[in-house]
């Protein structure tokens, strides 16, 4: 078997806001909270790094009052560092951004965790582990895409389970303390093909929220 197995970890869900109806997020939110998520994950696009736009540090505002789970943020965006301190003050937990998308990944780094707040990594299919082994030592996440960020409802690329295997064998052998998050595509079938290479956070939106609300409990645990 080529996946690292660990089967007595216990994986978190990130349920995805980009599938919610907006009209209802509030409640939805409360719902998977309700309903065993761990994180909630709230995609931010803004039509240039990516073709669509989604949110704003409004919405993480509007959601902080509403839940004390982990505010899972993935910034999708080109530039990063002037929007950090906003999504910080909204309300943040977790800031991922994609380093390629920016000049100054380290000193972003450094500014989110300097504000208490944990800093993350995202991973595009078409940047490689390579890429981005020298934060991996001062990040607290690293996001797999598994999908090519932009849209949710996508097709999970089994080629990125590669990434995934070749960042836990990193993380054991240097001893480090990120955790893995898998995002795009996720579903029952895929969920076990991520958690059995070694993640720790798996997003999911579509196959959460087109769920009917009184099965989202059974949902998040069939990710598990």
């Amino acid at each position: 078997n080529i996946y690292y197995i660990n089967r007595f970890k216990m994986i978190k869900i990130a349920p995805s806001i980009l599938a919610v109806d907006l009209i209802n997020l509030k409640d939805e939110v409360k719902l998977v909270d309700a309903n065993g998520a761990e994180y909630i994950h709230i995609d931010v696009m803004d039509g240039h790094y990516v073709p669509n736009i989604t949110f704003g540090p409004n919405i993480v505002k509007s959601l902080r009052p509403i839940t004390n789970k982990v505010l899972d943020v993935h910034l999708m965006i080109s530039p990063v560092e002037k929007y950090i301190n906003n999504f910080i003050e909204a309300g943040a937990d977790i800031i991922s951004f994609h380093p390629e998308a920016d000049d100054k990944p380290l000193e972003i780094i450094k500014s989110i965790k300097n504000k208490n707040c944990k800093a993350g990594i995202a991973i595009h299919p078409n940047i490689t582990v390579a890429n981005v082994t020298k934060y991996l030592e001062l990040i607290d996440l690293v996001v797999v895409m598994t999908v090519v960020p932009g849209a949710g409802g996508q097709k999970f690329m089994d080629s990125e389970v590669v990434k995934i295997i070749e960042l836990n064998n990193i993380r054991d052998q240097q001893k480090l303390n990120f955790e893995i998050e898998i995002d795009g595509g996720v579903n029952k079938e895929t969920s076990q093909i991520c958690k059995n290479s070694g993640a720790d956070v798996l997003v999911a939106g579509s196959y959460i929220f087109s769920g009917a609300k009184d099965n989202y409990k059974t949902l998040i645990d069939s990710l598990r």
